[in-house]
């Protein structure tokens, strides 16, 4: 897979204005005399750089998967008021550099008359938006190019219910439509796009309207050329890139490249104890997770034994591949997992359901789980164990016990739901005077 190179310096050079949705990259000729979109195009797939790192850290530190060492940043496994101490490091960067991805992305839509750039661009804008509603709950929506820079109603939050239904949704089912199945140079596709309106649906806790999409990915993937490694170890690092069949998109990171997120969203430290922050970031439960399933290779993959703690290498940075790893958005074994659970909570009995763990397992060095869990239940829940173990430090775990409902019995602890979401940026309620309103608990 090829990273996409963007030649575009002027966007590195973005400065505040006085609320996201304003900005724009600069230096770009107006939308009238433009006739090729490619570049706008292009600064829609770079602003994604800067929500890696936050969207990293907020999966897996926020949930049972990792710890924070260091005073503030150890807000993030507690649950009150003050984890908006941390919007200069983590939710400002993510929410600047979705808004400014959306506006990009907007500019082609309303302006360019390819319809690939168009699909590709409301893909971007249905990812941002899907990124933005996870961590946020209700959020404001732009899909104008050139937003009023006066009419401040605009930036009124909208429900998340009218955000998925009135502009993720339709983007992917209009992406769906007009994208090819087959991925080139790591842009969106056909299947990107049915794959992540699948995992919306699941995030909307819409198991019927899910699982065709999912089914559609999972029977037709192979044709597109997309397929499981054989080797889990060859799913994920910096080296394993090129030519992985397994990725169905993934954010494409280099490190000459600085972004939102500087430098380079390296995501990887704070996974691998560079950060004194995180010095042993590993949760022990989650060591425990792992040693409950004797002989899952994805152990070594994931983690490095360090005395009674261990450290996620699951993205090694030796030989200068650290700062080169992309960031996985959505790759088969994810869609697979999500299609079990979609089939298991529309009714589908466990014979049916667990077998199409068993290319997944089988590659971890473990058993079919058939016959092993019979009740909706049981099956449910030996997914979600299969979910945590497969996508460890992806990004995935936090939001994954949100929207199955999960918090308070996998955390251990009852936990207000004020905190499922995390805290608008200050400075957005600051500069729009409260027009742009906080989450409650915040």
């Amino acid at each position: 897979m090829k990273k996409i190179y963007i030649l575009l310096g002027s966007l590195f050079l973005i400065t505040a204005c006085s609320t996201d949705l304003e900005q724009a990259p600069p230096n770009f000729a107006s939308a009238d005399s433009l006739t090729d979109f490619n570049g706008v195009l292009n600064a829609a797939y770079f602003y994604q750089l800067g929500a890696v790192t936050p969207m990293a850290v907020m999966g897996e530190f926020r949930s049972d998967n990792a710890l924070m060492d260091e005073d503030p940043y150890t807000d993030f496994d507690v649950f009150n008021s003050n984890l908006p101490s941390q919007s200069d490091q983590f939710f400002g960067p993510f929410y600047t550099a979705l808004y400014k991805s959306i506006l990009s992305a907007n500019n082609v839509i309303e302006n360019s008359e390819n319809a690939i750039q168009v699909g590709e661009a409301k893909f971007l804008r249905a990812l941002s938006y899907f990124k933005l509603v996870m961590v946020f709950g209700d959020v404001t929506v732009n899909l104008s190019p050139t937003p009023s820079l006066t009419d401040t109603s605009i930036l009124v939050r909208q429900p998340a219910s009218d955000v998925y239904n009135n502009v993720i949704i339709p983007d992917l089912m209009d992406a769906m439509a007009t994208l090819n199945a087959t991925i080139v140079d790591g842009r969106a596709s056909k299947y990107a796009a049915q794959g992540l309106l699948g995992k919306v649906y699941m995030h909307m806790g819409d198991y019927v309207s899910a699982e065709p999409h999912l089914a559609a990915v999972v029977n037709g993937a192979a044709s597109a050329g997309i397929m499981l490694e054989e080797n889990f170890s060859e799913v994920v690092g910096a080296a394993n890139e090129v030519g992985n069949t397994e990725i169905i998109f993934s954010t494409q990171i280099l490190s000459s490249i600085t972004d939102e997120y500087s430098p380079a969203s390296r995501f990887w430290n704070w996974y691998v104890g560079d950060d004194s922050k995180a010095d042993d970031p590993v949760d022990p439960d989650l060591i425990a997770a792992f040693d409950a399933n004797p002989g899952d290779l994805r152990k070594d993959v994931t983690l490095d034994a360090s005395n009674s703690y261990v450290k996620a290498v699951k993205f090694p940075k030796e030989g200068g591949l650290g700062s080169e790893h992309d960031w996985i958005e959505l790759r088969l074994a994810d869609v697979i997992l999500l299609y079990a659970e979609a089939l298991n909570e529309n009714g589908t009995p466990a014979a049916t359901v667990l077998p199409l763990l068993d290319d997944i397992r089988e590659r971890a060095g473990l058993t079919s789980l058939t016959g092993t869990a019979i009740t909706q239940a049981e099956v449910r829940q030996v997914i979600a164990d299969e979910r945590r173990l497969e996508l460890a430090f992806e990004g995935h775990r936090w939001f994954d016990l949100v929207r199955t409902g999960t918090v308070n019995a996998e955390m251990g602890q009852t936990i207000n739901s004020d905190y499922y979401v995390f805290p608008i940026p200050v400075s957005e309620v600051l500069a729009t005077g409260g027009v742009i309103t906080q989450n409650s608990g915040y």
